[in-house]
């Protein structure tokens, strides 16, 4: 997928489905965490949840074309931008077999510390990482 280095694939479940026979909008969320995850364990080397340090503060979805059960969609995610506690995301979704566009979507996480119930700035190892990654500045 042009222009992101990490993607994740996703069955469509049935359960995945409405009573229309094609993925219910809030199943989208999930498909969007799947990559989102993927990113903190394999860009930022975070393997457990407890270890992750994020909360989601905000996501936009925008939708291009339906998605039904038995498809596989592709999802890319990367960081866009590094602020002092704010990480935003872009991500793509398409459907893996014909590469169509099935949705476009941003997030924005916010570094946190459970421990103290607030949140707290992006350290300068994770900074790095995203940066190296992603090849922003």
């Amino acid at each position: 997928m042009d222009g992101y280095r990490l993607t994740t694939d996703v069955a469509v479940r049935f359960s995945d489905t409405d009573a229309l026979g094609h993925v219910n909008n809030a199943n989208y969320l999930s498909f969007l965490e799947s990559a989102r995850i993927d990113y903190l364990r394999r860009v930022l080397g975070r393997l457990k949840v407890e270890d992750f340090g994020v909360i989601i503060a905000r996501v936009e979805i925008d939708y291009k074309s339906p998605a039904y059960h038995h498809e596989t969609l592709t999802v890319g995610c990367r960081v866009g931008e590094v602020g002092g506690a704010s990480i935003k995301m872009d991500y793509r979704i398409e459907d893996k077999a014909t590469g169509r566009l099935i949705a476009e979507a941003k997030s924005v996480m916010v570094a946190f510390d459970y421990a103290l119930g607030r949140p707290v700035r992006v350290s300068e190892e994770w900074r790095s990482k995203m940066e190296d990654f992603d090849g922003i500045a």
